[in-house]
Formats: C-alpha cells, structure tokens, sequence
C-alpha cells in the first residue's frame, strides 16, 4: 500500500486520521498487535536533552534613533551575543548572535537566557558603543524579531562517556566531573522515540520538514554540522515567540552552562517500508561507550540498558530529607529544580539523576541503569536527554495534529 501526504492531511481534516506515538506503536507491535500502513497514518517522534549547537538571532531595540552609531560589544543577563551582522547604523536598535553555550558565568548561560526569554522575563540588555553604555531591560514580546537555529541537533542517538583513567575529568558530559578508573556514566539520546532513528534511511525527513522546535513549529534547513551517514542529524530554525519554556533551558555542567533543546517530529506513514523501521526497539539501537579524554569507543552496548526497566522519572520522599545546611543536591543540580526540604520543581526537572547520587539522605529516588564495560558493570549516574520530557513531546505533537493545529508536510528535498 502506498500513500500520499495529501491523502494523510486529507484525513486528519476529515478527523479520519490515526495518529500514533512512537511509544504507543512500539507498545501495540511488542504485545503482537498487526499493524499496517492502512492502519497508520502518523507517528510522532521526540527527543530532549543537551543541544550544543544552539543560536539564537534578535533584534533588539536599545535606545533612540540617533543615541548611537552602532553597537561594537554587548550582553544579555550577562550573556555575551555578537552585534550584526547588519549594523544598524544610527537606528538605536542592534541585530544580535547568542550562542546557546555562551556564558555569564559558571551557573547561567545562553541556554537559561533563552528559556527566560521564552518565559517573558523581562531580561537587561546592555550594548557599548563609541565609549559608551546603553542599557535597558526588555522581554521577548518586544523585540521585532527572535529566532532560534540549531546549527546541529536530534543525532540519531548518541552515545555513552566515561573515564577509564584515575582522577575526575571535568567535561560537558558530566556535572561532577567524571571519576575513574571506570566508576561512573554518563549517557546521552533518548533511544527508540528519537526522531532520526526512526527514519534512518530519511524517507520523510528533510530539507522542508515541519517540525516542533522547543515545542513550537519550525522547519528543518538541511544536516547539521558533524552530520554522517551513520550518525545524521539536522538544522532547524523557530520562531522563538512560538516556543514552549519547558521544552528548553539551561543546563550547567563540571564544564560550565550548556543548553537544552527538544526536536519532535512527525513521520508519515506512507507504506510498509516506513512502518517497519518505525518499529526500532531500544536492544536494537547500538549505544557506544566512549573514553571522554579522547572520544574514542572502549565498548558497546544498546538503549536498552539505559532506558527499559529504569525510572523514567526521579522522585522526593520528604521523610527521608535530613535538611542538611547546606543542599548537596540542590547545590549539584544542572538545572536548579531542586527546592531545598520540599522537593522538585517539575518545569525545570530533567531527570538527569544527579541529585539521586548526591543526597546523603537518599531523599531522592530514580533507578538510572547500569552499563557492562569489560568485565565490570558501571552505573549510571547521569541522563543528559530526558526521555520523560520526549514523551510528553510526542503526545503533544499527536494532539495538535489530530485537532488539526499542526500540518504534517513532506520534504523539498533530501539532505
């Protein structure tokens, strides 16, 4: 059977359509379920976690016409963007670059800026310009454009670090750093729901593709830096007006601030070649292990280790809280959504586990897995994708297509 996107939109406007997750597809096939492609017509995809290659491009009106020629340095929170590369000259408003991983220091960087950003916080903009300081405070609402573009982002899953050596490496992998000989692990990729897994061979995934970037929806331009045949991922590009603040933010690191993005993509179900590689379970997808002071792989093993049978989510139990002084966990977290004695703020928590390793009073729970190395088994301490959040990601993606918010389009063309 083979169908068209005209066809599959064609349902979803006559509310004909069947739309599933790619969790729930998973779940029908493995329970023996038939299914085929006459019986799907969409299956929604996700992934959220540490998205290095993170831009975002604003305009930013600072102060009168005439105030300044044009802008030579500047900051946001703190932050430091790149002024142009138009000039604007004379105009009292400046075209800023921020990179996601640019910093104001060691607990806040681009990341937190954008998500505050998208929160409406009002943030400070301060440029220099011909001797001078201007400054002001604005939010999101009142700049005349901001977009977000992923120079890379969404790999067809990632990979696994440790530290086969003595001592602690401080890396953007890890929030403690990384202790060795081969104690701990950290993982990235959210396994058999990431959208390039899902369409390896890029059957429907291209340049043109509508997609949900930080859950608003965008478009993919093309491959990202570092994409390959084996490893593709993509460059997308949002308005960030459109996007949803628990869909992103900042995470810090033993490497300083870095950001998190989230990618969902829908995958129409043209015929049965599509379906079946939209079965992809997690024991299939291979998981490398690489040394973090080189990159290089030491070992292999496969997404199921990290996510079947592990706590998606971490929880708090109060009695076990011992109200430390000072909170090791709230002290550690990477995105600050611990609340010292009372818990978990849900809007920032990405269930990375780190306070799980680091609460003397085990107040903190969440069964992070454990990965085989040789002929040691060494746990895993920290998730740097959240496959909770890709979850809920792909639902809602589901939900917006079925009420007929969301078009799903083809691509213009290959990568």
């Amino acid at each position: 059977m083979k169908k068209t996107i005209e066809e599959i939109n064609d349902r979803i406007t006559r509310g004909d359509a069947v739309v599933y997750t790619a969790a729930e597809l998973k779940d029908l096939t493995g329970r023996g379920e038939r299914i085929s492609a006459k019986d799907v017509d969409v299956v929604t995809t996700g992934t959220f976690g540490v998205m290095s290659g993170t831009i975002a491009v604003l305009h930013v009106p600072v102060s009168g016409p005439g105030s300044f020629d044009r802008a030579e340095r500047a900051w946001l929170n703190g932050v430091p963007a790149i002024p142009g590369p138009c000039p604007n000259e004379r105009l009292g408003s400046v075209d800023l670059v921020i990179y996601g991983t640019s910093r104001a220091d060691n607990s806040y960087g681009g990341g937190h800026l954008f998500r505050d950003l998208v929160a409406g916080s009002l943030v400070d903009v301060e440029i220099e310009a011909g001797g001078k300081r201007f400054s002001r405070s604005i939010t999101l609402r009142e700049m005349g454009s901001a977009r977000i573009i992923t120079t890379r982002s969404a790999f067809k899953n990632y990979g696994a670090y440790l530290n086969p050596r003595p001592g602690v490496v401080n890396t953007i992998f890890s929030v403690r750093g990384l202790s060795g000989p081969s104690g701990e692990i950290s993982v990235s990729g959210c396994g058999d729901i990431n959208p390039l897994q899902n369409d390896p061979n890029l059957s429907t995934i291209g340049v043109g593709t509508r997609i949900l970037l930080n859950g608003g929806a965008g478009y993919i331009m093309g491959q990202g830096t570092r994409s390959s045949r084996d490893k593709p991922n993509i460059a997308a590009f949002c308005e960030m007006h459109r996007m949803i603040p628990e869909m992103m933010g900042g995470f810090v690191t033993s490497s300083g601030p870095e950001c998190t993005s989230s990618v969902a993509i829908p995958i129409p179900v043209l015929d049965d070649a599509i379906l079946t590689r939209l079965r992809v379970t997690n024991e299939e997808i291979p998981l490398p292990v690489s040394d973090i002071n080189n990159r290089v792989p030491v070992a292999a093993s496969h997404y199921g280790e990290v996510w079947n049978g592990t706590d998606l989510t971490v929880t708090y139990t109060e009695g076990s809280c011992i109200r430390c002084e000072t909170c090791e966990a709230a002290g550690y977290c990477p995105t600050g959504a611990i609340l010292p004695g009372t818990g978990i703020d849900p809007g920032l928590c990405v269930n990375c586990g780190t306070c799980v390793g680091v609460c003397p009073g085990g107040a903190f729970h969440g069964e992070l897995g454990n990965l085989n190395v040789g002929h040691r088994t060494v746990p895993v301490t920290l998730r740097q994708s959240d496959r909770a959040r890709a979850l809920r990601l792909c639902e809602y993606l589901k939900t917006l297509i079925l009420e007929g918010e969301f078009q799903v389009t083809g691509k213009l063309e290959d990568m």
